[in-house]
């Protein structure tokens, strides 16, 4: 009996239709298009605007276009898995509200934070459950509303971060396709360098934190960029190593959308030609969870059936990781 893989059979992504570009961050803060560009490779980001509007309201339409396009209605998925690190509330989990506004009557859910890395976390806890056969239709959505903690005043994080939302469909694969190992790590060290200072438990929100800015994401940039740069390079290589895999089988490197030069290092250290990397950060700057599945979506009408490819990510706290998978449509 062949062995079940759990199978993306679906993709489909959402941005915001404000864009922020560099030019006009450069009225807000002290920063240049130059300066942002050559650091980063972002040209402009999608912001979320409009009173009332949460991380939810882009899944809806990611997630609402996935369903319709895989022909199937939202009462056929078992489990929601939603992958953030701006979650609508505290509580109840953005997952059970998408869950409501799509009408998945059926499927139960819970949110899945590991910051940047989420969607991989997400991605790989998903395929467990189609593996086990304990469900059949799986969605795995990463989306946040970074704009929601981000100081426009603060020049090194508002230069990166922008909103978006993608989601993909996990189904049952018996051809060899779908997700096939993956290598995922953490270091709670990290905390220091990229966080946010107030509203948890440690920390509860109150006139004193709200008046020091401390719910805005705070990161120490060099810091991360030194860890990231390395560790992300080094798991996309080990998920490599470990299945015999050489730069040439890779079709496609999808990295997450953090920094350029992360991006680069890491095609450095796989051996996978610039031509076989995806990039869209130019557009979209770091949409946090959204970045991996927004870039699947772009690029889905390029995949073949069979493709290899490597995910990988890295996030605050620290959080990292690659997947293999081969695609199955």
């Amino acid at each position: 009996m062949s062995k079940i893989h759990a199978a993306i059979t679906a993709v489909n992504g959402y941005v915001p239709d404000y864009v922020l570009t560099n030019h006009e961050l450069e009225t807000m803060v002290d920063t240049n298009d130059e300066w942002i560009t050559t650091r980063t490779g972002i040209k402009e980001r999608r912001i979320l605007k409009g009173e009332g509007l949460a991380t939810s309201d882009m899944a809806l339409p990611a997630v609402n276009g996935l369903l319709e396009k895989r022909g199937i209605t939202a009462k056929e998925i078992d489990l929601i898995i939603f992958c953030t690190t701006t979650p609508d509330r505290v509580f109840p989990a953005t997952a059970n509200i998408l869950a409501q506004k799509i009408g998945a009557v059926n499927a139960w859910g819970y949110d899945l934070q590991a910051t940047c890395s989420g969607f991989l976390f997400g991605l790989t806890t998903g395929a467990q459950f189609i593996e086990s056969g304990k469900h059949k239709k799986v969605l795995v959505v990463g989306g946040d509303k970074m704009s929601s903690m981000i100081n426009y005043a603060d020049r090194t994080t508002c230069i990166i971060f922008g909103d978006g939302c993608g989601a993909v469909l996990l189904e049952p694969n018996d051809e060899g396709n779908g997700l096939i190992d993956s290598v995922l790590k953490s270091d709670g060290s990290g905390v220091q360098f990229l966080n946010q200072k107030a509203g948890g438990s440690l920390h509860p929100a109150s006139h004193e934190t709200v008046e020091a800015n401390e719910h805005y994401l705070y990161q120490e940039g060099q810091a991360v960029f030194k860890f990231a740069v390395t560790n992300m390079a080094e798991v996309a290589a080990e998920v490599m190593d470990r299945n015999n895999l050489k730069s040439d089988d890779i079709a496609w490197l999808v990295p997450h959308q953090a920094n350029k030069r992360i991006i680069d290092a890491t095609a450095a250290r796989t051996g996978v030609s610039a031509d076989k990397v995806i990039i869209n950060i130019e557009k979209y700057g770091n949409t946090t969870n959204g970045t991996l599945p927004l870039c699947l979506w772009e690029w889905e009408n390029k995949f073949k059936k069979g493709d290899n490819l490597i995910l990988a990510a890295f996030g605050g706290g620290f959080t990292w990781g690659a997947v293999y998978l081969k695609w199955a449509y």
